[in-house]
């Protein structure tokens, strides 16, 4: 069976979930999913699990990601990227770009940032672009997100160029509202390609075109989750391991991965009965 990660460099016009059906009719089974959405507008890297590699997209989920983003001047739309219906445009404007490098480097650090109003997050159990569909008002709901790192590219007479590294759950289109907010520009996001998530780039990525002609490796599982604490198992602690035994936590840590020489066994966590003990959180190697 096909077990594992791919990296996809998502085209342009595909949804996340275009991606993962072509995965799914390719290797014939329901067991696909990604970790961490991108926009129909978006390209870039998409992590795609297959089979049991699906027990590993929550932690995936978790980790930073990298874009490339390009926004155009004069314009806001209702979608805040350039496929949206155009709610306000104004072509008499002067970008000062000392003012701009300024700006979009303040909001480098931890902030409050309103999510859009076209986007799957939840509000009383309704997605908010239904809300948008039926034209129903909500409070859009904010949440606290991180720029770890943000600079200005390039500054054309229209349109200007950013790249940003940002915590999970940040959306690119909102931080360029509030860029063109604070520095009093009408500002909506053209382009958006995520060049980084975690520990995998642009440069491990194949295409669409690759799965479907069969040029491809899956990325071991072995190989992941190295922000977290591992453990080498012996042979008998790895029969106890495949048989989902407590341990005694003796590492100190509240997560950690055990691993033999060739593969990853599984992720412990702190057992809520006793703290002084782990359990198995994830499985990866059967019992024979």
């Amino acid at each position: 069976m096909n077990n594992g990660l791919l990296v996809i460099d998502k085209p342009s016009g595909y949804t996340s979930r275009d991606v993962v059906n072509i995965v799914s009719r390719f290797f014939n089974t329901r067991k696909v999913g990604h970790a961490g959405t991108l926009d129909p507008i978006a390209t870039g890297v998409l992590v795609v699990a297959v089979n049991d590699g699906l027990k590993l997209l929550e932690y995936l989920s978790e980790e930073d990601k990298e874009y490339i983003a390009t926004v155009k001047l004069g314009i806001t739309t209702d979608t805040l990227d350039v496929s949206g219906n155009i709610l306000e445009k104004n072509d008499n404007y002067f970008v000062d770009q000392s003012k701009l490098k300024s700006v979009i480097e303040s909001f480098k650090g931890k902030y409050l940032q309103e999510v859009p109003l076209y986007s799957s997050v939840r509000v009383n159990g309704k997605r908010l672009y239904k809300y948008a569909r039926e034209k129903e008002e909500v409070v859009l709901p904010k949440r606290e997100v991180e720029i770890f790192d943000i600079e200005l590219l390039e500054v054309n007479h229209d349109e200007f160029t950013f790249k940003a590294k940002v915590s999970k759950g940040t959306y690119i289109r909102s931080l360029i509202r509030d860029i063109g907010e604070k520095i009093n520009l009408l500002c909506t996001m053209k382009n958006l390609r995520r060049t980084k998530q975690g520990i995998f780039s642009l440069e491990d990525s194949i295409s669409i075109q690759d799965i479907e002609n069969n040029r491809f490796k899956f990325i071991p599982s072995k190989n992941l989750l190295n922000n977290y604490p591992k453990v080498q198992a012996d042979s008998e602690m790895e029969k106890k391991i495949i048989n989902g035994a407590i341990l005694d936590n003796i590492y100190g840590h509240d997560t950690l991965i055990f691993e033999n020489d060739k593969e990853l066994l599984a992720i412990y966590g702190i057992y809520q009965k006793d703290n002084s003990k782990i359990k198995p959180i994830k499985v990866f190697k059967k019992r024979d």
